[in-house]
């Protein structure tokens, strides 16, 4: 029979990958990991696909056990991250021995963290992809006592005299702080909002309660919109900042529905997006301007510290003798 990881204390956790690319023509939302740096890393750090599932834990403690050794890493926020006890290092892999207890307590700073095991595990799919989608109904929370089928299990790994950690491979980890800095860029409806635009730009927007992977509310001076007329619906971009009536701002994330027909101010980047993934409520953000070279550069140095730390682990697994497995 397959190894298996037993969830004994689930708060709130779901089974996520990189989303359903290429499905907004057929009306499906992208879903997926709100951090989606976070979730590739975590799966490279393991030596899989980026693209291969994983857990998001949300907010609240969180603990399971294998009945194999296996190899885990656990990014996102930061946390207090133990192995049967011992404290243990988040952005770098851990060897888990069968039947230690992995727990997960103290979140703080973001509202993320996001564990991957080598070899990934078994997981349904919909439309390629094995992302929640809550309106459809599919992949429902795990629940404590849920087991997942492990596609590998690794030998146990230990430094043979001082037990100190056999990894150093320096993910790249983004900053977590108390207040945070969204980079936008202009949306397709910026001229209709003339001066009160610049209030994006401003003072700092509060985070409601009420936000969730669909999108955030955000509370502050909200610009206004200063031509007339109806907005017809179209489609939206992830990252629109939407300009309702009213006083909150609407910024959709990853769940967000493919149409929409309020005027769209500013679009976050790439980057910006799984930085917003991490935003609790109750946090303040604030909006910084980019042009789209600018957001471009930006992306594209972040995917490119991954792809170095990519050769950097297959170069430790080669040496340790870690049998990284087939992509899927």
């Amino acid at each position: 029979m397959a190894d298996t990881l037993t969830i004994r204390t689930a708060g709130i956790v779901t089974v996520q990958d990189l989303g359903r690319v290429g499905r907004s023509r057929y009306g499906l939302p992208a879903n997926g990991a709100a951090d989606q740096h976070s979730a590739r890393v975590a799966n490279v750090l393991c030596g899989n696909d980026e693209r291969a599932p994983l857990l998001e834990i949300t907010a609240l403690d969180f603990a399971c056990v294998p009945s194999g050794d296996i190899l885990i890493a656990v990014t996102g926020a930061p946390a207090d991250f133990t192995v049967e006890g011992v404290e243990r290092p988040q952005w770098e892999p851990v060897p888990v021995r069968a039947g230690e207890t992995v727990r997960i307590t103290g979140i703080r700073c973001g509202l993320r963290v996001y564990l991957a095991v080598l070899g990934s595990f078994e997981a349904d799919r919909l439309q390629g992809s094995c992302a929640p989608d809550t309106v459809l109904g599919f992949g429902p929370a795990l629940r404590s006592g849920d087991e997942l089928v492990l596609r590998a299990t690794c030998p146990p790994l230990d430094h043979p005299f001082s037990r100190i950690p056999l990894f150093r491979l320096h993910a790249p980890v983004p900053a977590f702080p108390t207040s945070w800095t969204i980079d936008v860029t202009d949306g397709p409806d910026r001229a209709e909002f003339g001066d009160t635009g610049s209030r994006l730009f401003g003072a700092p927007f509060t985070v409601s309660p009420r936000s969730n992977h669909i999108g955030l509310r955000l509370e502050g001076e909200v610009p206004r919109r200063v031509t007339q007329g109806e907005v017809l619906s179209r489609g939206v971009p992830i990252g629109a900042v939407e300009v309702p009536a009213g006083d909150e701002l609407l910024v959709l994330h990853r769940g967000r529905g493919v149409t929409a027909g309020y005027p769209v101010l500013a679009v976050v980047t790439a980057t910006g997006l799984s930085a917003l993934g991490q935003v609790r409520p109750g946090q303040t953000l604030r909006f910084r301007r980019r042009t789209l070279d600018e957001a471009v550069t930006a992306h594209r140095s972040q995917r490119n510290a991954v792809d170095a730390l990519r050769t950097r682990v297959r170069t430790a697994f080669e040496t340790l003798r870690i049998r990284a497995p087939a992509d899927g």
